[in-house]
């Protein structure tokens, strides 16, 4: 026990040291890369580089700094070049309590310690060697999920287990303990951020601001950006397509035949399509003898390896395909899930847009049963 509260009393007095390095550095530049996982998969959904400049903000009550990033390989902004336009969002759409945006990295792991050393949440932490670099790692108990925006939010996530747990993982380099590696894992995603090429102190002006990097002769518009227009589909024959799955075979929709065809684009990672497969699974055992076919669309992930381990690991008993961007251009399906219910003719009587378990089932059994 006394050995216990020791290492315990010199685990928080490492993390301070970290934390006061941390509060020292008031600009950064960098090469940050992000690695996103699905628990239970090895191989990444993706890998993005980003250029990162970010500077400290105490005037910032929300997050606590100011930051842009760019494409590593040439720090200009992109834009759309033809309508020479910048909408900046408001922020006034979303109703979160928080921006929806990942803070930069210093800025974030600084949160993360600070959180730990003050909380009175139930966490366990450790501090581990790992030959340069030393691993914190943060685990969260509670129900709730934990995100880190300037200081810990708590989300009532429906599609996480209760008993699930917020984990962080920090990698600190031995040489000049600070943090160069952060792990997030949910229980329905994991991401990795790796930081490089790091300048500490730059000599950034006093008042950073993103729109010094707008081109001249573009107009800023500061109007609240809008959601997607949602076409109606409905009651329109179903636009058709030609895909592959993780295996590369070709499947086009002429190719089924069943009196009700029901289209699901879906996206690993995204917890309501991940709380829609037992229901689906059990639909199509119980309708597979009354010409019913189902077929789920990818549209977050495109890598093979990926796609085959999430469809083992969950039991998939129906084809899970992979989608382009005119797919899902044509069927209007930029946001997941989204179900569609297709008749013997090929014309669309049904359109589902999200899932809530019970609801939605019901809703999809009594189209089902009014088409077969």
């Amino acid at each position: 026990m006394l050995y216990s509260c020791q290492q315990y009393r010199n685990q928080n007095k490492y993390l301070i040291k970290v934390l006061g390095n941390l509060e020292l550095i008031h600009s950064a530049s960098y090469l940050n890369t992000v690695i996103s996982y699905t628990p239970g998969n090895d191989s990444p959904n993706f890998v993005q580089k980003r250029y990162y400049k970010e500077l400290s903000n105490p005037y910032d009550t929300t997050i606590g700094s100011n930051f842009s990033y760019f494409d590593p390989f040439d720090t200009s902004v992109n834009f759309d070049w033809s309508d020479k336009m910048i909408v900046i969002d408001s922020f006034k759409l979303n109703t979160l309590p928080f921006r929806p945006v990942t803070p930069p990295f210093f800025n974030l792991t600084k949160s993360i310690i600070e959180y730990a050393l003050e909380t009175n949440d139930s966490i366990s932490l450790k501090i581990e060697s790992y030959g340069d670099s030393l691993l914190f790692s943060l685990v969260i108990y509670g129900g709730k999920q934990v995100e880190f925006f300037g200081k810990p939010y708590y989300i009532d996530n429906p599609y996480r287990p209760i008993d699930g747990e917020s984990k962080y993982f920090i990698w600190i380099s031995k040489s000049d303990d600070l943090p160069f590696k952060l792990r997030r894992e949910m229980s329905y995603d994991i991401y990795e951020f790796i930081c490089s090429d790091v300048k500490l102190n730059p000599n950034y002006p006093k008042v950073f601001a993103v729109s010094d990097y707008f081109p001249d002769d573009f107009t800023i518009s500061y109007k609240r950006m809008q959601p997607f227009a949602q076409v109606n589909m409905q009651g329109k024959h179903a636009p058709d397509w030609t895909l592959h799955d993780a295996e590369n075979k070709s499947f086009s929709l002429k190719d089924f035949n069943s009196k009700v065809l029901m289209i699901k684009f879906t996206g690993i990672g995204c917890g309501p399509c991940n709380a829609s497969i037992p229901f689906i699974k059990k639909l199509v055992n119980e309708y597979k003898a009354k010409s019913f076919e189902f077929i789920s669309i990818e549209t977050w992930s495109n890598n093979p390896a990926v796609i085959k381990n999430y469809c083992n690991n969950n039991g998939l008993n129906f084809k899970y395909l992979i989608s382009t961007n005119d797919v899902v251009r044509n069927y209007n399906a930029e946001a997941v899930p989204v179900f569609f219910i297709i008749d013997e003719k090929r014309v669309i009587r049904k359109v589902i847009r999200g899932y809530r378990e019970g609801t939605t089932d019901q809703e999809i059994i009594k189209t089902l049963n009014e088409l077969i």
